[in-house]
């Protein structure tokens, strides 16, 4: 099975635990990243110390998956990029909820 396929199987069966909600998602909900020809899956736990979120990005089809893994405590966020033109993604904790969105600027 090829590392795409293991991915969009990956995002399916996260995607079927349940529908998103319109301001972020539920906990092990699956959601699709797509950041130019790097792609992935992204979901979270609810641990004791704070949101577990767990990325796993392919840079096309033969690309090697690469998976990282952050914990974030209420108003922390991490930004998700590229080195190449697509838009960074991203993922805030805000109370007891996590929001996904296109990142509006990225600095060093």
């Amino acid at each position: 099975m090829s590392v795409r396929s293991s991915l969009l199987a990956a995002a399916v069966t996260f995607a079927s635990l349940g529908a998103a909600h319109a301001n972020g998602l539920r906990p092990i909900e699956g959601l699709s990243i797509n950041l130019g020809d790097v792609s992935g899956v992204a979901y979270y736990t609810v641990e004791p110390d704070g949101f577990r979120v767990v990325t796993t990005l392919a840079q096309g089809e033969a690309g090697a998956p690469i998976r990282f893994v952050t914990v974030l405590a209420p108003g922390q966020r991490v930004v998700v990029s590229t080195p190449y033109q697509a838009p960074a993604l991203e993922i805030s904790r805000k109370g007891d909820e996590l929001l996904v969105r296109k990142a509006s600027t990225f600095s060093n």
